[in-house]
């Protein structure tokens, strides 16, 4: 198994400011990245959970951004301006969000605005975004449905990764399904996306349990599964607390093979660990760090060189790197910072050389073709990777959402065009 050693926090905070000097020289938390001086330079505003329950998935995200901005910026900026960060730690609070989004918006008059890892924040975020026509793009992998105007989705969709993961494991381990998802927005769509997945290939879910997000005892959940037998578990639970699942199952020898959307490429269960708590899990992901190919590995090694502490390069970590590449590539098309004029450059179709592979951005929907691939975990958590597949976000296109030819602000959910919901 390959682990990279796990540092304390206020390590990798301190690794964080060294970075963060040497780009620009003043940095202090809630401050402003940079030497320009704040007057026409660009601003963007990266609002990612550096404490709290969602530190785990959202430090590495706030570094790819600081270095996808570093880069440009060595590179000449953009339209030949340094970019400026905004970038305090919203603490994974939804409340210090809003709080922060506004002040960022209002205050800052920033250009561009990535924020938030759960789906319960960015539903808290987007009235204000909406209210303010902020260009906005949200990097994790989520339920799907999002259809809005100046949002941008960069994660894969629960369509795209379960509906990757899902047939494969009916076709390797048989139909009868046991659905375990985080108590929210996110677990509850993403568990009706099993329920249409099981429906389209004659599987069929024996039993959904939707857990709260602080929850860590799953002994009542592991003698329901042992009681309906399944022949494979969907996983969606999120965040540290949850993760004492997968110890517990070890520990109990449920041996039964899990699917899941949310597991390894995000809190890097795989390595924090131990073996074999993770035997048997299969995910369905665009990235992780173990991805072959040239360009993951240049990633991962300027990553690495920039955040030697780091702890993990996760799945959203690439999704906020190559979309800060991605808006200054829109941006320099259309010869402005205006967000307007961005927004229809990048509604132009874009196509982006991702560590993931060339990806490309659909105009119609804001969300990304992505490669989808299944990733399998050993008993030594040894990741292996298979059946990969290019993949649009069809759910939006099936309910007609197309922003080239109609503003919205809609979240559709797959219950309101599924019979099997």
């Amino acid at each position: 198994m390959t682990r990279r050693g796990i540092s304390r926090r206020s390590v990798l905070a301190g690794a964080g400011v060294g970075t963060l000097t040497t780009i620009g020289g003043c940095l202090s938390d809630g401050g402003v990245l940079g030497d320009s001086g704040g007057d026409d330079g660009p601003t963007i505003a990266v609002l990612e959970d550096r404490s709290g329950e969602f530190a785990l998935n959202g430090t590495s995200k706030w570094q790819a951004s600081l270095l996808a901005v570093q880069e440009l910026n060595e590179d000449g900026g953009v339209l030949g301006e340094e970019i400026e960060v905004y970038d305090p730690d919203p603490q994974s609070d939804n409340q210090r969000y809003q709080e922060l989004t506004r002040e960022a918006i209002n205050s800052e008059d920033i250009d561009a605005l990535w924020a938030g890892y759960s789906s319960a924040t960015r539903e808290a975020i987007r009235p204000i975004i909406n209210e303010e026509e902020q260009l906005y793009f949200y990097t994790t992998q989520y339920e799907g449905g999002v259809c809005d105007r100046t949002t941008f989705a960069m994660g894969a969709t629960a369509r795209q990764q379960l509906g990757a993961v899902i047939p494969y494991m009916i076709e390797e381990f048989g139909p009868r399904i046991y659905t375990i998802a985080a108590d929210y927005n996110f677990g509850q769509l993403s568990g009706d996306w099993v329920q249409i997945l099981a429906d389209e290939h004659d599987a069929e879910v024996v039993a959904e349990e939707y857990i709260p997000l602080g929850e860590t005892d799953f002994g009542s959940t592991i003698n329901n599964i042992q009681g309906e037998e399944p022949d494979f578990i969907a996983s969606m639970l999120v965040g540290d607390s949850h993760a004492n699942f997968y110890e517990q199952r070890a520990d109990t020898g449920l041996d039964i093979p899990m699917a899941s959307s949310t597991t390894m490429a995000q809190g890097y269960e795989h390595l924090r660990l131990e073996p074999p708590a993770l035997e048997d899990m299969y995910v369905g992901v665009n990235y992780m760090e173990e991805v072959q190919t040239d360009a993951s590995q240049t990633f991962v090694d300027s990553f690495y060189e920039e955040y030697p502490d780091a702890d993990y390069l996760n799945q959203e970590a690439q999704n906020n790197y190559f979309s800060v590449h991605m808006w200054a590539e829109a941006v320099e098309r259309a010869g402005t910072f205006d967000q307007e004029e961005v927004i229809a450059e990048l509604e132009s179709g874009i196509e982006v050389d991702a560590p993931e592979g060339t990806i490309e951005l659909d105009p119609a929907t804001h969300h990304m073709t992505h490669h989808m691939r299944i990733g399998h975990a050993d008993e030594n958590h040894e990741v292996t990777f298979d059946q990969e597949q290019y993949i649009e976000p069809s759910f939006l296109h099936e309910v007609g959402c197309d922003l080239t030819e109609e503003s919205e602000q809609t979240q559709y959910t797959p219950g309101e065009f599924y019979d099997a919901i």
